[in-house]
Parts: structure tokens; C-alpha cells; sequence
């Protein structure tokens, strides 16, 4: 079975940072699109950010702009999401996926890890 998994999650305190990984298992990772998403409690799942298959565009919430950076390492099968100057509204679940389009929209995304949760507070 293809997989993919998150890690990196945690609690800080706001203005603190976390780093956030998504490991490939199963299929080669830059064959894929892939992208970050949050899903705060009541709130529906939210894009943060997509990286290309070479890593060479990307695009951010701008939510996120200037805060959050996403980066990949292809041999390595890993996704990362370095998350600086974190605000209470980071707070969520946080999700990668892969998608097979650039640039991708939510129904794109095909393939699922299974979320590491973020919690941003004092």
C-alpha cells in the first residue's frame, strides 16, 4: 500500500516554530505534486501550501505567506513545512497529500497521510 506520514507535530507556545515532515512509502515521491493542509475543529480542511515535482514552484495560503516555507528532498522521499512566528489560528490537524496536476486544487489530491496535530498556545 502507497503511504504517506506526517510528523513533527506538537505544542509551542505562539511565536514559536515546529517542522513538519511527510515521509513516502510505497511509490516514488517526486512523480507527485504535494501539498499541506490544516482542518481546525468546525472549520472545512484548509490548503497551506504545494510544492511542484522538482520543488522549483510553490504556493502559500496567505495566511501562511511569509511564515511558512515547504521544501522537498526527492532521494529522500520527504516533504517538509518549516512554520515560523506560529499564530493560535495555526492551531489544527495538519495533512499531506500528493496530487498528479500543477498547480493542484483540493480534488486533486488523491492520497492522504494521516495528520499530525499542531497546537499553538500560551
Amino acid at each position: 500500500q502507497w503511504q504517506l506520514v506526517e510528523s513533527g507535530g506538537g505544542l509551542v507556545q505562539p511565536g514559536g516554530s515546529l517542522r513538519l515532515s511527510c515521509v513516502a512509502s510505497g511509490f516514488i515521491l517526486d512523480d507527485y505534486v504535494i501539498g499541506w493542509f490544516r482542518q481546525a475543529p468546525g472549520k472545512e480542511r484548509e490548503g497551506v501550501s504545494y510544492i511542484s515535482r522538482s520543488g522549483a514552484s510553490t504556493k502559500y495560503a496567505n495566511s501562511v505567506q511569509g511564515r511558512f516555507t515547504i521544501s522537498r528532498d526527492n532521494a529522500k522521499k520527504t516533504v517538509n513545512l518549516q512554520m515560523n512566528g506560529l499564530k493560535p489560528d495555526d492551531t489544527a490537524i495538519y495533512y499531506c497529500a500528493a496530487a498528479a496536476v500543477w498547480p493542484p486544487e483540493l480534488p486533486d489530491f488523491a492520497s492522504w497521510g494521516q495528520g499530525t496535530q499542531v497546537t499553538v498556545s500560551s
